[in-house]
């Protein structure tokens, strides 16, 4: 189900940007709520807020080389809690949907516009998400092992479904 939840990021992503290329002029912007959001079609060649510009090949290489860390560790990643696999099928989704984008012409579609914040895209929301799952899940881990350690609960990640 983790993986679904990947799969259906990237076909999200992906279906949306199609629909913003084939529909929208670059530059183009399209107020839905005025001056609030707008769908803003713009291609970013870097990272979040443009960071790392025009690093085409190390964000193709990071993603490559996640995905394939996650595919050697697949079994072991399947017993974690479900909030750390629900967490980390979001950010490889998102990562694999900017990374469609960076292979096809090295830049990455952005068009959800909050004025008051850089473009991004569903991925992104995929990639964000998906981290602070993960973060909390690794806190929770570390806040079990503690409380386990000075005797205040019983069992460790015993049956936690988060």
């Amino acid at each position: 189900m983790p993986l679904f939840i990947g799969f259906l990021a990237i076909i999200l992503d992906q279906l949306v940007k199609i629909y913003v290329v084939s529909n929208m002029k670059l530059g183009e912007s399209i107020p839905v709520v005025q001056d609030i959001f707008h769908l803003t079609y713009v291609l970013n060649p870097g990272a979040a807020f443009g960071i790392l510009e025009n690093h085409r090949w190390f964000f193709i290489v990071i993603c490559i080389a996640i995905l394939l860390g996650v595919a050697i560790f697949y079994k072991s990643i399947r017993r974690e809690c479900a909030m750390f696999r629900y967490g980390l099928g979001l950010l490889l989704g998102g990562a694999v949907g900017n990374l469609i984008d960076r292979i096809q012409n090295g830049l990455v579609v952005d068009f959800l516009d909050f004025r008051i914040w850089p473009v991004f895209n569903i991925a992104d929301i995929a990639i964000c998400v998906g981290a602070v799952m993960l973060v909390v899940s690794l806190l929770n881990e570390s806040w079990q092992d503690e409380h386990y350690k000075m005797g205040r609960i019983k069992t460790r990640r015993g049956g936690s479904t988060w």
